[in-house]
């Protein structure tokens, strides 16, 4: 049965369909196991770890299942059934019963900001609220417990909380009137300020707009309402003193903390400044770095190409250990819901308004070819059909000037495609970063953004299953803090197309749904190739680092919609916990 089960996901992984089989006929592809009984072959060196007993879902090539891990100073050497793992316990094996538990390869978040997310969490955080009038109640509270502040930092108000999207300086004056306020939305492109922080950047009616972003203003008066969004938050955000090195650090710590705990190990941090890479650092040196660490260079779109020297050099100072400095994150657009988001079609009912583009395409292209010149990764940011659009053009001039650098690009965020720039992910090896969460139907899909593009081009809002079918590289990360970095949360949103708390009980372009093994995929080996990282973690394998995690629950022997309820009860990072303990109890 097991060579059978074997040669039938080989068959059809050749096809490109091997997830499918995994979630169509789970049953006869979990007898399957990933080295079974082998030849002897002499005495072996004890495991310094045993799991046996469990429901391992290996992501290997052909998806094989197992039931017990040998380790041994930090790598998987055995990986197969309860018996064939029995040579490798010694006298000082630790061995942990698993209890018909799920082990799965560690996960790894392909976007996600850990740092300003964790100084969020530890300020004024408005995550979770829903109305002006909460947001308002809890800034006041803050406020007034936090007297010795100079500025009220923090964030998290959701746009769609406003009238059209736009939030006043008016209901955070009779709050707060004599420090400066100035909190990000949720998806960080805006930012909320009241009048003293206007008055201290010096923004009135006359200030123009910059060039990559917004003033919001009064359509009569022509003042500054108290909204700023994409680069004018810079107007005022040069004003704010910068966190310390040890708030930096204590930051990251929660960070590292959250992500453990959701069985996180690998990230990609979408948004890397130098004091970033120094905070990186520092945990790193002290052995507190609980995770691998990709980290995106920020793209300066002021400058040009002369900030490429100054990028190779951090590469070259900060690339050791647990942290790699080896990617550039360029930002192309904004968001759909305040029009910045750059679009192949002028948004309904603003003529003329086709969104940002942060750097001029044509320069694009030949920032892009000089990056994958000098073997950089580079990581987009974009949105809208336009900007997707710029960004696959600037890869294929890249290629065409530099053949096939061996880097794998990707572009994240991509909300709304061209049908037609589908299929040029898989031809010029572009990977399709998505933030599955998104991919229902939220007031941002069905109040700011379909109304302003309708229902045609709607159809092609967050296409994975599409991109799947293409053959494209699928990986997931969360945009953290903008939202939950729960990959459960992702998982179930990606599988349904509903929103994982209830919030929807209709899936959203259901043709655009995959399934769990194509999920479970994005969040782990393809994730790992995106991190460059899959010759050492994304699957269970031997000769691969112990990444692991062990689950509450068997993820196909549960209902889709019941995916977002999982807990992780342990995550080891080469081996050692970084969350739970070998008693599995749940924390």
């Amino acid at each position: 049965m097991q060579n059978l089960s074997r040669y039938v996901c080989a068959l059809f992984l050749a096809l490109g369909v091997c997830g499918a089989v995994a979630l169509l006929f789970p049953v006869a592809v979990q007898v399957a196991v990933a080295d079974p009984a082998a030849p002897d072959r002499g005495p072996v060196q004890p495991a310094d770890l045993i799991l046996r007993d469990g429901a391992v879902y290996t992501l290997d090539a052909v998806r094989s299942w197992a039931r017990a891990i040998a380790v041994r100073d930090g790598s998987i050497v055995h990986v197969g059934s309860d018996e064939t793992v029995r040579p490798f316990i010694g006298e000082q094996t630790r061995v942990v019963d698993l209890g018909g538990r799920m082990v799965l390869p560690a996960f790894q978040d392909v976007h996600i900001h850990p740092i300003s997310g964790g100084l969020r969490a530890t300020r004024c955080e408005l995550g979770g609220m829903q109305t002006e009038k909460e947001y308002l109640e809890a800034i006041a509270e803050y406020a007034a417990a936090h007297p010795e502040e100079a500025w009220i930092q923090g964030g998290g108000w959701a746009m769609d909380a406003f009238p059209a999207g736009i939030p006043s300086k008016r209901g955070l004056d009779k709050i707060v009137s004599d420090r400066p306020v100035s909190l990000r939305s949720t998806d960080g492109h805006s930012a909320w300020v009241n009048s003293k922080a206007l008055e201290i950047a010096g923004i009135t009616r006359d200030t123009p707009d910059p060039p990559d972003g917004r003033i919001d203003r009064d359509p009569e008066t022509g003042e500054p309402v108290g909204a700023l969004q994409e680069g004018a938050m810079r107007l005022v955000g040069k004003h704010i003193t910068p966190p310390t090195l040890e708030e930096r650090a204590d930051a990251l710590r929660y960070s590292l903390r959250m992500l453990n705990g959701y069985g996180i190990t690998s990230i990609q941090d979408a948004s890397a400044s130098e004091e970033s890479l120094i905070t990186y650092r520092h945990l790193d040196e002290r052995g507190e770095l609980t995770a691998r660490v990709v980290a995106s260079q920020w793209w300066e779109r002021g400058r040009g190409t002369e900030q490429i020297p100054e990028m190779i050099e951090r590469r070259e100072r900060f690339t050791k250990g647990r942290l790699r400095a080896e990617t550039v994150k360029i930002m192309q657009d904004g968001v759909m819901e305040n029009f910045t988001a750059v679009v192949l079609e002028p948004y309904i009912g603003k003529p003329g308004v086709y969104g940002i583009p942060m750097v001029d395409p044509e320069a694009l292209k030949e920032i892009v070819t000089q990056l994958d010149r000098e073997r950089f990764q580079v990581h987009f940011h974009a949105i809208g059909d336009g900007a997707i659009r710029q960004a696959l053009d600037a890869i294929e001039a890249a290629r065409k000037k530099n053949g096939d650098s061996g880097r794998l690009h990707h572009i994240s965020h991509i909300e709304l495609f061209d049908p037609e720039d589908i299929p040029r992910f898989r031809e010029l090896k572009v990977a399709a970063n998505f933030q599955p969460l998104w991919a229902y139907a939220d007031n941002y899909i069905t109040d700011l953004t379909i109304p302003f593009i309708g229902s045609e081009r709607s159809r092609w809002l967050y296409p994975i299953g599409s991109l799947l079918r293409s053959g494209a590289v699928i990986a997931f990360g969360s945009d953290w803090s903008v939202s939950t970095a729960n990959p459960f949360e992702e998982i179930e949103v990606a599988v349904t197309r509903m929103g994982a708390n209830g919030e929807t009980t209709e899936p959203f372009l259901p043709d655009e749904r995959i399934n769990l093994p194509s999920a479970l995929a994005a969040f782990t080996i393809n994730a790992a190739y995106v991190n460059s990282l899959e010759e050492k973690t994304g699957s269970i394998e031997v000769g691969k680092l112990a990444d692991l995690v062990v689950l509450d629950r068997n993820l196909f022997a549960i209902e889709p919609t019941e995916i977002s309820e999982t807990n992780v009860l342990l995550t080891l990072l080469e081996g050692q916990p970084v969350h739970g303990d070998f008693s599995l109890e749940k924390n």
